[in-house]
């Protein structure tokens, strides 16, 4: 059976103030009042069924996560004791997911991407789900055709084509956050997609890849796969899941299954556009600018600003500046951020040094 697994454990330190450790950036109401694990979970409606879709997150947002998203059971949160990166995530649903149904087919996505038109997400997701029953060998990543030269993205190259599943591709180079020179040669070739961190992949599989691969994960994973749904589950959890070595998917698992025979990683490019909403500047290109290039959820007056970013928790609240360019400005009631827009990789430095309370 198909079933989705949604990734909402990452703590989002470049959203900082807003986003803090007990209120992580994928459950604040940005978005029109809605959060992106809200938008996330609803871009599956009508291709997965209620009862098959997970969310993996942080234990410590569990009741945060069942008070904004109340069709979602207990049962349907896996919660991670700590973060081990993304290979656990992945792996603690494919583990439990293969205990249970041997067929399990498991689309993983992300919870901070914003993504458009849904129906060719949905027509992609779908047949990305077809190169997997068709051959369990196969891994699937959606990719994202590209519109500029970024840096900050990874990359996959289209390679040969499916004869049987017109719009898919093997895969051929996977390349993490390259130059700007060479991002531009993928632009230019127009063979490589950004890798949007969406994978489809048979439960089975996915966990014989880390038994072959990282084989004292597999076994960590296997044992708290094995205490599920019995009375031993947690505390196994507890015991086994800090001990896992942290390692992202890619690294861990795509990286070397591109070189494996056993395994055919497959691509399948989606039209659409997407945004990464990881950081303030990105949060930035959801808000239509004024005529100055300010962008704005909150009240503000400008004097002879351009391009400042202003953003509020406090509907009452004016953000004012004078001659300001290139500004990021977030209010909250108990911390307040100015910086340089060109700095705002920075943010996530601030946010470990700021008093405790306020993280």
């Amino acid at each position: 059976m198909r079933y989705a697994m949604i990734m909402a454990g990452g703590s989002g330190t470049r959203l900082w103030p807003m986003s803090r450790t007990k209120q992580p950036k994928q459950l604040l109401p940005l978005l029109g009042g809605r959060s992106l694990l809200e938008i996330a979970a609803e871009r599956v409606d009508g291709i997965i069924p209620p009862e098959r879709r997970l969310i993996c997150t942080g234990e410590a947002f569990r009741t945060a996560i069942r008070q904004a998203l109340p069709a979602f059971t207990d049962a349907q949160i896996l919660g991670e004791p700590m973060g081990r990166d993304t290979v656990n995530a992945v792996g603690l649903t494919a583990a439990g997911l293969a205990r249970r149904d041997r067929d399990a087919v498991i689309a993983v996505l992300t919870a901070d991407h914003l993504i458009e038109p849904q129906d060719e997400f949905a027509r992609k997701f779908e047949l990305g789900f077809q190169l997997v029953e068709d051959d369990p060998s196969r891994f699937v990543t959606l990719s994202i055709k590209p519109t500029h030269p970024a840096t900050g993205y990874g990359y996959v190259e289209c390679g040969e084509p499916l004869a049987d599943f017109p719009g898919a591709y093997k895969a051929g180079r996977f390349t993490e956050k390259p130059s700007l020179e060479a991002a531009q040669a993928y632009l230019d070739a127009g063979t490589f997609n950004w890798n949007s961190g969406m994978f489809i992949f048979a439960a089975r599989t996915f966990m014989d890849a880390l038994r072959w691969y990282l084989p004292e994960n597999y076994k960590g994973l296997m044992k708290i796969a094995e205490a599920w749904d019995t009375p031993q589950q947690q505390a196994v959890l507890q015991e086994v899941y800090p001990t896992l070595k942290k390692i992202s998917v890619d690294f861990a698992v795509m990286e070397p299954a591109s070189r494996d025979e056993r395994i055919t990683i497959c691509t399948v490019p989606m039209n659409v556009s997407w945004l990464d909403v990881g950081s303030w500047p990105s949060y930035g290109q959801t808000l239509t600018p004024d005529e100055d290039g300010n962008r704005t959820n909150a009240k503000v007056t400008h004097l002879n600003s351009r391009n400042v970013l202003a953003v509020s928790d406090d509907p009452n609240h004016t953000i004012a500046t004078v001659d300001c360019e290139d500004l990021i400005i977030v209010h909250t009631k108990d911390a307040t951020l100015v910086c340089p827009s060109s700095s705002a990789e920075k943010i996530k430095n601030l946010a470990s040094r700021v008093d405790e309370s306020l993280q």
